[in-house]
């Protein structure tokens, strides 16, 4: 029998009409006939053939995408280029990391690791869970993070793969192509790396340290225009470690609703504050201002790796409206949620997680942060500003008293290269003359 195709009438559900196909031809479309309500080409043999040839490319030309050519982590921009040989006589002490896991000495608790364990062997836990999460697990973080200044049910949070996710999500539900953003400086890489990969601007706000800190809310009001669409802020922060007073946050509030600017709140370190020093949520002194909270597992917990994250949507007034919240949705589904095994666990580690841990590890890093501050505030030339929570201490660098060294990525270079020390030149965070200790 010859090849030639026929014209089949089809409406999505079988073959009409007087012409005859073959078994074959019914077998490539599964018995009910080519999908679509519209005359296709349908060969004797089963071939489907457009109506109109396409055309064919002459020689391979294959391209990255705009947005793979966007991406950039200015950590790795200044790393990469630097030049690091340790001095071999030493061995090497990074300070440059920030992933409390990596030399052991901050493990996580033994409750945790059961209610992994837990949760592995009830085999529950092995299939999809619903994009934003399993509605047990978001109530469980709902319930821990629930107070009477800012409720949150399950309906009000998303579970992530990690907190990094959770900002991805949050700045691409809020911003478009063309907005801006507002971004401390210095601040986390991420934040820039993901909006410009976006088409999003970024706008460094100063972050002042002879204040411990704290912003500098003229020069934030000064960069808000029509454009913009989001305020981001850290607190505890990273990479400096302070922790904002309740005045502060409030004044920082105030400009944001003044100006009808949502806020991405990075509250990942939120627990993670030292004796002496409190740490309420942005959205628990909000009263206007809807606040999307970004937080997860990793750093409290001492899990990084398990990339376990969440969105917590504050939005009393009704603000962000049904389409950002659906819009968190639709955007949870591009990777089908987080790790289903930690969601089932999640529970568990937030209600079982002894208070004890959490004060041996807060009691540990504000330990190692003195010692680093007042050893180093002994050093002419370096000034350290000591931190109140988080896992980072920066310190400036006097350069007059360093004429050896051209700025902080010089300096820092030399630190390896001398003494097998390394630090993160603040360059990285675009706040020249200061190295940060992870």
């Amino acid at each position: 029998m010859d090849n030639k195709p026929y014209l089949v009438q089809m409406n999505g559900n079988g073959v009409h009409g007087k012409t005859t196909v073959n078994a074959k031809t019914l077998n490539s479309t599964n018995g009910k006939g080519v999908h679509g309500n519209s005359i296709h080409h349908v060969s004797v043999n089963g071939s489907l053939y457009p109506a109109k040839a396409k055309s064919r490319r002459q020689r391979w030309e294959v391209k990255p995408s705009e947005m793979s050519k966007n991406t950039l982590n200015p950590i790795r921009a200044i790393v990469d280029g630097m030049k690091l040989t340790p001095n071999p006589d030493k061995p090497m002490i990074a300070l440059s990391i920030g992933d409390p896991t990596v030399f052991g000495n901050l493990p996580t608790d033994n409750t945790v690791l059961q209610a992994m364990k837990d949760a592995i062997d009830s085999q529950k836990f092995n299939g999809y869970a619903p994009s934003v999460g399993y509605l047990k697990s978001r109530q469980a973080v709902a319930n821990f993070y629930s107070c009477p200044e800012a409720p949150l049910e399950a309906e009000d949070v998303i579970l992530t793969s990690g907190c990094s996710q959770a900002i991805d999500l949050a700045i691409s539900v809020l911003c478009n192509p063309g907005d801006n953003i507002l971004v401390p400086c210095p601040g986390f890489s991420l934040y820039k790396t993901l909006a410009v990969s976006m088409g999003i601007e970024v706008k460094l706000y100063n972050l002042l340290p002879e204040k411990s800190w704290e912003v500098d809310l003229q020069h934030l009001e000064s960069l808000i225009d029509e454009s913009t669409s989001c305020l981001i802020v850290t607190n505890p922060s990273n990479p400096c470690g302070s922790v904002y007073s309740k005045e502060h946050l409030q004044k920082i509030i105030k400009v944001a609703s003044r100006h009808c600017v949502p806020i991405l709140a990075d509250e990942i370190y939120s627990d993670m504050v030292f004796p002496g020093c409190s740490c309420p949520s942005m959205a628990s002194l909000s009263t206007d201002v809807p606040i999307l909270s970004c937080g997860g597992l990793a750093k409290r917990w001492l899990v990084p790796g398990w990339r376990m994250g969440w969105i917590l949507i504050h939005d009393r007034n009704d603000l962000f409206g049904s389409e950002i919240r659906q819009g968190l949705v639709k955007l949870s589904q591009r990777i089908l949620g987080a790790c289903s095994i930690i969601q089932g666990a999640l529970e568990s580690i937030l209600n079982n997680t002894p208070q004890s841990f959490y004060n041996k590890t807060i009691s540990f890093l504000k330990s190692n942060s003195e010692i680093c501050f007042n050893e180093l505030s002994t050093i002419p030339g370096l000034n350290p500003v000591m931190p109140s929570g988080a896992m980072y201490l920066m310190v400036g660098i006097d350069m007059d008293h360093f004429p050896d060294y051209k700025n902080d990525v010089d300096f820092t270079e030399s630190l390896v290269t001398e003494q097998s020390v390394f630090c993160l030149p603040a360059s990285a965070f675009e706040y020249p003359n200061f190295f940060a200790l992870w």
